[in-house]
């Protein structure tokens, strides 16, 4: 399987101070930061986008930064993100008609390019994607919101989904916590992104050395 990789969420962290919380998450051992782009279309909520995060880049240039693209036009987004220095390009099935299409754009710029995948939706919509996915990510929770309870029914989607790709990243997003991090894993899970069970703590390397305690235990 592939290795374990811990990737904080920072939309429940305190976003005036981003940059000190990027730094110490990554000193504590995360392997990627994970950014929630929304643009109040495809979800009703807004957090930040590509002027944000590229002042982000250029205090934390060495940190991988994922952005999970949760936006009605993900196609419009990719040279800003791009620009900003992403390198994980995350956009939504629901969102596109040509994923194909989408992944090649992405990685003609430069990325990885990853899809998630809602709750409402669907594993067997990404069983024809393989070449044009570089990771999978399963939603645990309704997207759109931070802080929202662990949906465990989501774990049967990446048990097929593991089945189906055994050497890709699949990762879950949403409620995910030192509590339930082991299903994850043993579900087929290896990319872990993991937000209040985190960023809320005093610590994040006792955080995140408990959560791979946990993941596998």
């Amino acid at each position: 399987m592939t290795p374990l990789k811990i990737a904080p969420s920072v939309i429940n962290a305190d976003m005036a101070n981003l940059e000190t919380v990027g730094e110490r998450l990554m000193t504590a051992g995360a392997d990627f930061l994970h950014l929630d782009v929304m643009d109040g279309h495809f979800v009703p909520n807004m957090t930040f986008g590509a002027p944000v995060i590229k002042c982000l880049r250029h205090k934390i240039p060495s940190a991988p930064f994922e952005a999970h693209m949760m936006v009605s036009e993900p196609k419009k987004w990719i040279n800003d993100m791009k620009n900003a220095g992403v390198n994980l390009y995350t956009f939504h099935i629901e969102a596109t008609s040509e994923p194909n299409k989408l992944s090649r754009l992405i990685r003609e710029a430069g990325m990885r390019a990853g899809i998630a995948i809602s709750p409402d939706t669907p594993w067997n919509v990404l069983e024809d994607l393989l070449d044009c996915m570089d990771s999978i990510l399963v939603m645990t929770v309704v997207p759109g919101f931070g802080g929202q309870s662990f949906m465990g029914n989501m774990l049967d989607k990446v048990k097929h989904l593991r089945e189906l790709f055994p050497d890709l990243d699949i990762g879950v997003d949403g409620g995910v916590s030192q509590a339930n991090i082991n299903q994850c894993v043993h579900s087929g899970a290896n990319y872990i992104v993991c937000g209040s069970a985190l960023v809320k703590q005093p610590d994040y390397s006792i955080a995140i050395s408990n959560l791979r305690k946990s993941a596998n235990s």
